[in-house]
């Protein structure tokens, strides 16, 4: 690997550090700013003495500058402190609600990837027709579509009209289902949009041209010419969504009450439960930064015109 390619590496790395350290800075100045957390923790008729026992006991009680300063320290030694409702460390309840959000994203990314990259595909092939308007005009309506009103609308259809499919849970598979629908259909539609706009492009280039003039079939040129290219961009599209899907599943397993980051996060909010909240946005903060991160280097070594320095915006 090139030195200019290490040093544009070093640099992204530094800027997601800076990334990280401001998000979570942000989280804890209006975390401290909304008020005491003792007051929704701990019940009305807690007297006074006990409510501040309480404070010292959880560091409430100290200058806004030493509480965070205490909580960097911590944070560079991998602690995230420890919940203020349970008592578990915030790192423990994090790693526990992490698989089923990436159960619950993955399946809402590969559901939306395959019927976003067929409807996008089919429209290009026929740009200008019915056909392309139609489905275009659907990708339009499923990502417009609210995720709070389309889980709704899914509960009320299949669970409580037709009883086939669980409202809540996360037990079994088909408890899987809804909220991977309700997360899926808007990424869906996204990808559709910009699928067919990145096939359009690639179909129009001259490399095209000549497979067709070497008699290859239309399925052969979209498969083995069309598609490949086109996936570089789309390759961008997807790291940007990483992000979306992860505010999306805040609400969808609020209203699927499934056990996942976006649903600790709420309950952690609505508790006051500081620790918790601020390790569930730094691991969320996290993994977006690296997912782009990822996307910026399999983009450069995807696309021979683009060098691993300039992709990642570091110099050389």
């Amino acid at each position: 690997m090139k030195m200019s390619s290490l040093k544009a590496i070093g640099f992204r790395a530094v800027r997601s550090l800076v990334t990280l350290l401001f998000c979570v800075t942000l989280v804890f100045v209006i975390l401290r700013a909304a008020g005491d957390p003792s007051e929704e923790l701990l019940p009305p008729e807690t007297p006074p003495d006990i409510r501040q026992d309480y404070r010292v006991q959880w560091g409430l009680d100290r200058p806004i500058v030493v509480q965070y300063l205490n909580f960097l320290g911590r944070v560079a030694r991998g602690d995230l402190g420890e919940s203020f409702a349970s008592d578990l460390p915030a790192t423990e309840l994090v790693m526990q609600a992490i698989p089923k959000t990436i159960l619950l994203g993955g399946s809402a990314f590969l559901l939306a990837t395959l019927i976003g990259m067929s409807l996008g595909v089919t429209a290009a092939l026929r740009h200008g027709t019915a056909v392309d308007r139609s489905l275009i005009a659907a990708a339009v309506l499923g990502y417009s579509m609210p995720v709070f009103f389309l889980g709704i609308l899914l509960i009320l259809v299949f669970a409580l009209q037709l009883r086939v499919l669980p409202s809540s849970g996360s037990s079994s598979p088909v408890h899987l289902i809804l909220p991977t629908i309700t997360l899926a259909l808007p990424l869906a539609g996204r990808v559709a949009r910009f699928a067919r706009t990145a096939t359009l492009e690639v179909m129009g280039k001259p490399f095209i041209r000549t497979a067709r003039a070497k008699g290859l079939s239309q399925l052969a040129v979209i498969l083995g010419h069309a598609l490949p290219n086109a996936m570089v961009p789309l390759l961008m599209f997807f790291g940007i969504e990483i992000g979306l899907i992860l505010s999306g599943a805040v609400v969808t397993e609020t209203i699927f009450a499934w056990p996942g980051l976006g649903r600790l996060l709420v309950d952690s909010v609505n508790m006051r439960d500081l620790p918790v909240v601020q390790a569930v946005i730094l691991m969320i903060t996290l993994i977006i930064v690296l997912s782009n991160l990822f996307v910026d280097i399999l983009h450069a070594l995807l696309d021979p015109k683009v060098s691993l320095a300039r992709t990642l915006g570091g110099a050389g």
